[in-house]
């Protein structure tokens, strides 16, 4: 395989492993219907209709209208890294397996919870911004008392027959676990998220996504990498756990894109004798027009 087919291979698998692996996954299924090209543009869907009118028995069906147009999205987040893997420690018979173990691992520790954090801050700015967040400090006592409400006024605003998700600080699922009543509530169920399908409690009927609570802030400071070499991400001085969100499962979408994955050979390379990887990535998460009905936030007090 040349350069050109091991880049290819590289960004179809970390695109799938992206979607799989992280706990925001499933928003992706919402992009279905935007059109990327590459870049930094996304182009999203949005549908205008007529409802119901009268019939008449004379002049038949009233006329109505329907629009689809397109929003242009800036992706914001635009992230890479470049990466020098020695000649004398792989060559050509064996370079397809060690970078495909370093990306790998890369994207599992790096890359990830990184997408996940961004993702879920993100969320929690929407829903602070509309009103639809609230403060709770959770106690084995409440906190199935806590969670249903916050269900049933999701499901009140959006209507029963909606798909609800709810992702859920890690601690906090633990609690809720060994909560007074958790045997009888919660039960076994599974998500699909890709091409995957995990394994989940369920309450309600709705599935509980656990996250670990390093990515479960409301707000994080996402290093250049430059300045601060070892780049990532950390939650701000002032940010606070998030406990759960409870969201329809069609109200995020996000887009995630490996754009650019470039492989130059220890020939090509003109900085130093080693294979060299170039990752970038772009990705972002909107929740559109009447999407926060759907959406509510519970944060540590």
């Amino acid at each position: 395989m040349n350069t050109m087919q091991y880049a290819s291979v590289f960004m179809t698998e970390l695109d799938k492993q992206l979607v799989e692996k992280s706990t925001t996954g499933w928003m992706e299924d919402n992009a279905k219907q935007v059109q990327y090209n590459g870049g930094a543009e996304v182009k999203i869907p949005k549908m205008t209709m007529s409802g119901l009118g009268d019939y008449d028995r004379n002049s038949g069906f009233a006329q109505g209208a329907v629009a689809v147009t397109y929003e242009t999205r800036t992706l914001t987040q635009d992230r890479g890294r470049t990466f020098q893997l020695d000649a004398m420690d792989v060559d050509e018979t064996n370079f397809a397996a060690t970078a495909g173990a370093v990306m790998r691992e890369f994207q599992n520790t790096k890359v990830i919870p990184e997408i996940d954090a961004y993702r879920y801050s993100k969320i929690y700015e929407l829903a602070e911004a509309a009103g639809k967040t609230k403060t709770y400090t959770p106690a084995a006592d409440s906190i199935f008392e806590k969670l249903m409400n916050d269900i049933t006024e999701v499901r009140d605003a959006a209507g029963e027959c909606t798909e609800i998700v709810i992702a859920m600080s890690a601690k906090v699922a633990g609690m809720l676990d060994l909560a007074k009543g958790g045997t009888n509530v919660l039960q076994s169920g599974y998500f699909e998220q890709g091409k995957a399908e995990i394994k989940v409690k369920e309450i309600d009927g709705c599935p509980i996504i656990r996250v670990p609570s390093a990515r479960f802030q409301t707000k994080y400071t996402f290093m250049d990498g430059v300045e601060n070499a070892e780049g990532g991400f950390a939650a701000a001085e002032d940010a606070k756990g998030i406990n759960w969100m409870v969201m329809v499962k069609q109200a995020p979408v996000a887009i995630s894109k490996t754009d650019v994955t470039r492989i130059f050979d220890p020939m090509t390379n003109q900085n130093a004798n080693a294979w060299k990887i170039d990752y970038r990535k772009y990705h972002d998460l909107w929740i559109m027009d009447n999407g926060m009905d759907g959406v509510l936030v519970s944060v540590g007090e």
